[in-house]
């Protein structure tokens, strides 16, 4: 019972901190609507945890709570990829911008 309480609790704080971020322009819209239904998602899985072993049991899991591990691994596997590939890009634009700013450079002198 007492995580069940600390997971509602976690996941109304992070909405409370997605709204704050759309109010403060850090995140878009978007990205808003993204996360706020796996927050509302991961709330309405915790108030009625049973529910979620009949789904579950259709992807042939046994527990909902099973269910929720998988593909949470799923996910930040995704995620990870999705970043390092970000972050590849960004150091090919930075490398790009250096070359570029280095042959200006050189080019004065």
């Amino acid at each position: 019972m007492l995580i069940q309480f600390i997971i509602i609790l976690f996941s109304l704080f992070a909405i409370s901190r997605l709204r704050s971020k759309l109010k403060a322009k850090e995140i878009d819209v978007k990205e808003f609507y993204l996360w706020l239904p796996f927050w509302a998602v991961t709330i309405i899985a915790t108030v009625w945890f049973r529910k979620t072993d009949i789904i579950a049991k259709f992807f042939g899991v046994e527990k909902g709570a099973d269910l929720a591990v998988y593909i949470s691994i799923i996910v930040l596997f995704y995620l990870l990829f999705k970043l390092i590939v970000k972050i590849k890009k960004i150091e090919r634009d930075i490398t790009k911008i250096t070359r570029e700013l280095a042959i200006k450079n050189s080019r004065k002198n």
